[in-house]
């Protein structure tokens, strides 16, 4: 699966699902299983290795070891589920189907109107009066985890998914979608709480093997991308800084989180920057072999804090569904690919002999310091030629700027006196206008005036004349 000489690693899709051929992601953690099949093939386990007997009676009166050990299993399996079930809906047996009253439909529409990622709406619902049950079961169940946290971590890991379990069948009317998305507040609201009693458990070797891989990874700080096959940006690309450093924060701050969804949400992160690192390698997309080379590059890195024991708490704690399909379980499965590399990586996986790989391993030899110089110096070259070259495009881009604004300048100022000019003609035209205007009405009212003077002779003519004709008559 690992030793490659073109690439170093390869995995292909169908190593990545489970080996029982369902269709889910498998886990190396689950010995390739998916979380549904490693559950049902782990509890009737030690009974799987014995040869079939006929549970009939034998002649000598013998009781059946099989029958009895497997009666026992089921009799205990019931008895949990029972004891959840007892707790969440007051009687061993979910309620019948019966006509819903109004205040659980009330409730049931509230949860439908939930939008993706409403944490503090599922809350604000949770602590109505109608979903009163609901939050009293979630109370019950978490006082009783709290007041027994010393039972072993697999059995608290079988109580809380049979708690999810039955949870969900309050709302086994709902989509499936929708389902999923209530779930998923459940499970960040009692593993929140839980976390502290839970994580790293002191009924398991959690801590110790956090530690080993820890020195593990720490001893493996010499391998390099080049060594790895991990594509990075060629010198053309515009590239400043690790462009896997956006990855190596996300797999850090996965510790930070309490939820298991969460932290499979830093899982994501983690990945999906993975992919954008390797997007500026070159114009191809990245495939499967690459991404998981950049995600052992970015554990190696990183080495971040008690791995081991984030990953087992989101196997044993998280939804189901989450771990066996969709982006989180594809990502989470190649995590723990990427880990188990690590744990076994040896000279053939990383194109070394097993002389050169011990050498390493020994710090009996390094990198060469020269190519390190030499890269150091070449990337050095290649950043001061960026800038030039950025430097460059700056003084043309101002220079054509310059140019651009004393254009503008000559053509405001030809605008400016053209108006100005413009405006010189309008005001000698109306000023023209006006002095037409009045010599105009001068003219008028002399010749009115004359007119008058004229008018007023000729009265007087008349009035002369009239006289006379009176006297002789």
């Amino acid at each position: 699966m690992w030793n490659d000489k073109q690439r170093g690693i390869r995995v292909s899709q169908e190593e990545l699902l489970c080996k029982n051929a369902c269709g889910y992601y498998g886990n190396p953690a689950w010995q390739g299983f998916c979380s549904k099949c490693w559950r049902e093939r782990a509890r009737p386990e030690s009974t799987s290795r014995e040869p079939r007997q006929d549970t009939r009676p034998s002649n000598d009166g013998a009781p059946p070891t099989f029958s009895k050990f497997e009666e026992k299993k089921n009799i205990e399996k019931g008895r949990r589920i029972n004891t959840m079930r007892r707790l969440f809906w007051g009687t061993p047996s979910p309620p019948k189907h019966q006509e819903p009253s109004e205040s659980h439909t009330n409730v049931l529409k509230a949860y439908q109107s939930l939008e993706p990622g409403d944490f503090p709406g599922f809350l604000k619902i949770l602590k109505s009066p109608s979903s009163q049950r609901l939050q009293s079961r979630c109370t019950a169940f978490l006082n009783t985890m709290e007041a027994y946290h010393h039972l072993p971590v697999q059995k608290q890991s079988d109580l809380v998914q049979d708690f999810f379990q039955s949870f969900a069948e309050y709302f086994s009317s709902f989509p499936e979608a929708q389902v999923t998305q209530i779930m998923e507040h459940v499970e960040k609201l009692i593993m929140t709480r839980l976390h502290k009693w839970v994580f790293c458990h002191d009924s398991c070797d959690d801590e110790q093997k956090d530690l080993a891989l820890q020195r593990r990874i720490r001893s493996l700080n010499w391998v390099t991308p080049q060594m790895l096959s991990v594509p990075f940006p060629d010198k053309k690309t515009a590239v400043t800084g690790d462009p896997f450093l956006p990855a190596i924060t996300a797999i850090i701050e996965m510790d930070a989180k309490r939820a298991p969804q969460d932290k499979l949400v830093c899982v994501s992160k983690c990945s999906q920057h993975v992919f954008e690192a390797l997007s500026t390698s070159n114009s191809e997309p990245a495939n499967a072999d690459d991404f998981l080379s950049g995600l052992i590059y970015v554990v190696l890195k990183a080495n971040p804090p008690r791995l081991h024991s984030n990953m087992q708490y989101v196997i044993r704690f998280g939804l189901p569904h989450s771990l066996m399909a969709g982006e989180s379980g594809y990502y989470f499965t190649n995590l723990s690919c990427a880990v188990a590399f690590i744990e076994k990586l040896d000279g053939p996986a990383l194109n070394l002999s097993p002389e050169e790989f011990e050498a390493y391993m020994l710090r009996q030899r390094a990198p060469s310091a020269g190519k390190k110089r030499l890269q150091v110096s070449n990337d050095t070259q290649h950043l001061f030629e960026e800038l030039t070259g950025r430097q460059e495009k700056l003084d043309q881009g101002m220079d054509a700027l310059n140019t651009q604004l004393q254009t503008w300048v000559q053509a405001v100022h030809s605008q400016l006196d053209e108006a100005t000019a413009q405006l010189a003609l309008v005001q000698k035209e109306i000023t023209a206008q006006a002095e037409l205007s009045q010599v105009f009405s001068s003219s008028s009212h002399d010749a009115s005036l004359q007119k008058d003077g004229e008018d007023q002779s000729l009265l007087v003519c008349n009035d002369e004349h009239a006289g006379p004709k009176d006297t002789d008559s």
